[in-house]
């Protein structure tokens, strides 16, 4: 007796994009009035100008309804044709019950499947392959993959370390199945961890619970490691760096974005391959940053529907991932 099984589809593609942001904005200058920094030292050391904070009644998923009713609006779905909703995260304040679950009811996407997935900030990309995967072997049609953050909740605003750093937010793709080869526009995800380094990011188990990292440590391992999975998720692909037309890697620090830029073109991406700079207004927002990034730039015209977009995300876990897409 053999079970019947649904019938798979050749892949997935992204069809709609969303974003949000906080209004409340924190200039690196309004940093420097409680921990001893200032603008040109924030700027130097990780790129940032400014970042968006929540205020304290907005939720985690607050924002991620937010984003994921503007990917499926732009998808040109209605809610009641999603039936997945993976939502990645690592900022819940608890961890019952799940973001996703919440976030699909209040978007009026009833009874789906509905999970977090939590690899911190490469949590995006890791959704993004699920989802296409769940859809290449017939498990799921349209799945809406949010990542949402509100890393102002695990910052210890007395920590310059952290407080320059990250920010609030979230961004969101609806992916749907590819009826032939030539529509696939997820391409074949290139992931794994570090497992070794966990200890380098990571909550503190004391009465503070705040957010800690050995920044040095993290600079060092993601300025040799990520290239080579950025590599990876191109030959995966069947492409060549040559036919990427933007990279858009987590936002995590501009030295990183621009150290993995450069050995791609030294690999031989092309000089005007254009590269997402988001972290400079928008600060480091873990699994929120990739696509609030290709939303970013989507938006502002420096990114146009068709071309081929190289996502990377990388962070806690240590964890990392990364694939091709088509711009949707």
């Amino acid at each position: 007796m053999s079970f019947q099984l649904p019938a798979p589809v050749p892949g997935a593609r992204i069809i709609g994009l969303g974003s949000t942001q906080p209004e409340h904005v924190v200039t690196n200058d309004d940093l420097a009035l409680r921990v001893e920094t200032n603008d040109q030292w924030i700027r130097d050391r990780v790129g940032i100008v400014e970042r968006r904070i929540a205020d304290k009644d907005t939720s985690l998923v607050d924002m991620a309804v937010e984003a994921g009713s503007r990917a499926v609006l732009d998808s040109g779905l209605a809610p009641t044709d999603i039936d997945t909703v993976l939502v990645a995260t690592c900022t819940m304040t608890a961890p019952i019950p799940n973001a996703a679950a919440q976030t699909a009811d209040r978007i009026g996407i009833k009874a789906p499947a509905a999970f977090d997935l939590n690899a911190a900030c490469a949590g995006f990309c890791y959704a993004l392959a699920t989802g296409a995967d769940l859809i290449r072997a017939g498990s799921a049609k349209n799945v809406l993959v949010i990542g949402s953050e509100k890393l102002s909740d695990w910052i210890d605003w007395d920590d310059r370390s952290t407080c320059i750093i990250f920010a609030d937010g979230a961004g969101a793709a609806v992916v749907t199945g590819a009826q032939t080869p030539d529509e696939v526009g997820v391409g074949p995800v290139s992931w794994g961890s570090a497992g070794d380094m966990a200890p380098v990011i990571h909550i503190l188990e004391d009465t503070t619970g705040k957010l800690f990292q050995e920044g040095q440590s993290v600079f060092r391992w993601a300025t040799t490691k990520i290239a080579p999975v950025a590599l990876d998720a191109i030959a995966k692909a069947g492409l060549t760096p040559a036919d990427i037309d933007v990279l858009v890697p987590h936002q995590a620090n501009l030295r990183i974005v621009e150290a993995v830029a450069k050995r791609l073109r030294k690999e031989g991406a092309r000089d005007e391959m254009r590269v997402a700079d988001d972290i400079v207004h928008s600060g480091n927002t873990s699994s929120a940053s990739i696509p609030m990034a290709l939303d970013h730039m989507r938006t502002a015209g420096t990114v146009r529907s068709g071309e081929i977009a190289l996502l990377v995300g990388f962070g806690a876990g240590l964890s990392f991932a990364g694939q091709v897409v088509r711009v949707p």
